[in-house]
């Protein structure tokens, strides 16, 4: 295929299955049986699977977003049609000629170019999609700031409470007064409070050292309350960061930014409510490390996914607030064929420093992107963690990262040599997402 074609390594696709379940489904249909009428053109490649009906499904995708399309009744985003034809694809590219596309999957994909094509434009000149009502935003935004600053006061109450009590009862009430007062953070639309709340929730009763932690978390959520309260008086930045993590959206705000994007690490995080999916990209020119954020409802894949590993060429644009990577996409990412060599990387010490100046414009912050260099996993008294291979210096793993199978691929990639290894560091440790081994150069391995 051409540029705006190139193929994924079934790795890759992998990579975009909603679930395990999609991935072992569709790793089944990544054969040529059940396929017919495959083709492939202008950045797309299709194909007809045979199902359980009289039918075949008709599954499109569009490897320049990518996205996809299907005629079975699944509500998994990509389905594993959409999986199995990539899988096969990457495994049998000869197996796709050329054409154009068939009448069945054109119109769909003539659409959806046209509707990316429409969202560009609006995203390269700045112009609002209508003229709406400033006043009338203006008045929706100070009946919200009213209400967050109720809530946050209401919140101070209950904390101011909760330490005239004395930490060592705060077992008694239960998670029931706790999910009323997160509640009523809800009611007040500061849902960034209400998370936080949840969390205190979370601490009481949970292991040694409770108190210390639930201090810990008081601390930051009154620091965060009073930062709201006096908003109006931080420097503009960091005034941005507070709205943020109160709950209110960030603004888009700096020039976009194009460049050849590395896909270093896509995974999701969900509740009741919402699937977030976390993308982190590595600009190969700018340097720059980005994290765009996709949403789903409970129980559905968000929307937007993009191949670990590979590298797209488009835009971002980063959003406001102090130390924030957040950026929004811009248009399509088109894959292009050019060397993915890993972010540039530190010792432990340097990814601390770094964590330590990031808290510095974000108090609130759980954890900071770092790429570490010739580090060593070894097993510890407490468990795993990515040491320096000098010995000077080590970083614990997260325990969540200690149960992941990505640990034990870490573990063979490196077989006991230095090898380079993204991923996020935060206050309970450091979270491995991809890695690199110098014996395979620009080989992503997803450890997530």
């Amino acid at each position: 295929m051409n540029a705006m074609g190139v193929r994924f390594t079934s790795e890759q696709v992998l990579a975009l299955a909603p679930d395990d379940a999609s991935r072992r489904a569709g790793s089944r249909l990544g054969t040529a049986g059940p396929w017919s009428g495959t083709g492939c053109g202008e950045g797309a490649v299709w194909g007809e699977c045979k199902g359980s009906g009289s039918s075949p499904y008709r599954t499109v995708v569009d490897t320049t977003g990518p996205a996809y399309t299907c005629t079975c009744p699944s509500r998994k985003f990509p389905c594993k049609h959409a999986l199995g034809l990539l899988l096969l694809h990457a495994s049998d590219g000869a197996g796709f000629e050329e054409s154009a596309a068939p009448d069945w999957a054109g119109p769909w994909l003539k659409a959806r170019r046209g509707r990316a094509g429409s969202t560009a434009g609006r995203t390269g000149d700045g112009a609002p999609e209508g003229p709406g009502d400033p006043e009338a935003a203006r008045r929706r935004a100070e009946r919200r700031a009213a209400r967050i600053t109720s809530g946050a006061q209401e919140l101070e109450q209950r904390l101011a409470d909760l330490l005239r009590g004395g930490l060592a009862a705060a077992e008694q009430p239960g998670y029931g007064l706790w999910e009323e007062t997160a509640a009523r953070m809800v009611d007040a639309q500061a849902p960034g409070l209400a998370g936080r709340v949840r969390e205190l929730a979370s601490i009481p009763g949970s292991g040694p050292g409770w108190p210390v932690r639930l201090l810990e978390e008081c601390a930051l959520t009154h620091l965060l309350d009073r930062a709201w309260l006096a908003a109006d008086r931080l420097p503009a930045p960091f005034a941005t960061t507070v709205r943020t993590r109160v709950g209110l959206t960030a603004p888009v705000d700096g020039a976009p930014v194009r460049d050849h994007w590395l896909v270093l690490a896509q995974y999701d995080a969900a509740d009741a409510r919402l699937t977030t999916r976390r993308i982190w990209l590595h600009g190969t020119t700018s340097g720059r490390t980005a994290l765009l954020l996709s949403f789903g409802a409970a129980g559905r894949a968000p929307l937007l996914a993009l191949p670990v590993g590979a590298v797209l060429e488009g835009e971002i644009t980063p959003h406001g607030g102090s130390g924030q990577l957040r950026a929004e996409p811009g248009g399509e990412f088109v894959p292009v064929a050019v060397p993915a060599a890993p972010p540039p990387g530190g010792p432990v010490g340097d990814a601390l420093d770094a964590y330590g100046r990031a808290l510095t414009q974000d108090p609130w912050l759980d954890s900071w992107p770092v790429t570490l260099s010739g580090v060593v996993p070894a097993r510890a008294e407490y468990g795993w963690q990515l040491a320096d291979a000098n010995g000077r210096e080590a970083l614990p793993l997260t325990p969540a990262a200690q149960s992941r199978p990505g640990l034990w691929r870490l573990v063979a990639l490196s077989g006991g040599a230095p090898v380079t290894v993204f991923g996020e560091c935060g206050h309970r440790g450091f979270t491995p997402l991809a890695a690199w081994s110098p014996e395979v150069p620009g080989e992503t391995v997803p450890l997530i």
